[in-house]
């Protein structure tokens, strides 16, 4: 079986765009939650926000143990955050890359379910972290941008090495990272 969605990768510009609010829970929102958790697993991922979809609405769905009841938050806030908690993070949408990036360890976050019904919990550690990069891309905000000098520069040297094996994802990286590809195709020109 293949995946209802076509996961959007770094330099997609729906990924740099704010979703807007959901307004109506109804059956096209229940099927985009269903086809989006298929997608999520056949990844595999912990989280999916819409906009990886291509679809601008303020929801994600997650599920932090495949096999427990996967969840859904529809126009989620963070409202509180305390702390900081560094590990390696990675995204759907920018394959194959992990850093170790620095987040708030607790946050306590608000949404919708997808019965309409407000939610209201304190999330830690992984927990936090997810709703945290999700929200993100909510907000069209990626994980490269919580890269500080040093990531930056190890990006720059796996971006180098995919783009000497002919990876197809390295052309929009490269741009948003800082990096100049050459006018003729082939090898990426690092500062």
């Amino acid at each position: 079986m293949s995946a209802p969605y076509r996961i959007r990768h770094y330099g997609d510009p729906v990924l740099k765009q704010v979703a807007n609010d959901v307004t109506e829970i109804d059956g096209a929102l229940v099927r985009l939650v269903e086809d989006m958790l298929d997608t999520m697993y056949e990844e595999p991922g912990l989280g999916l926000a819409a906009p990886q979809v291509g679809v601008r609405k303020r929801l994600f769905v997650y599920d932090l143990e495949e096999g427990d009841d996967p969840n859904v938050l529809i126009n989620p806030e963070i409202v509180e955050s305390d702390g900081e908690w560094e590990f390696m993070e990675g995204c759907l949408s920018v394959p194959g890359l992990h850093w170790n990036i620095v987040r708030p360890k607790t946050v306590h976050i608000k949404g919708f379910d997808l019965d309409g019904n407000e939610v209201d919990f304190d999330a830690d550690e992984l927990e936090a972290r997810l709703f945290q990069h999700e929200l993100d891309h909510l907000n069209g905000v990626l994980l490269v941008e919580h890269l500080d000098d040093e990531q930056k520069r190890e990006a720059k040297k796996i971006l180098r090495q995919r783009a000497e094996s002919g990876d197809s994802h390295i052309d929009a990286m490269s741009d948003e990272l800082g990096l100049k590809l050459p006018p003729s195709a082939g090898g990426l020109t690092l500062p």
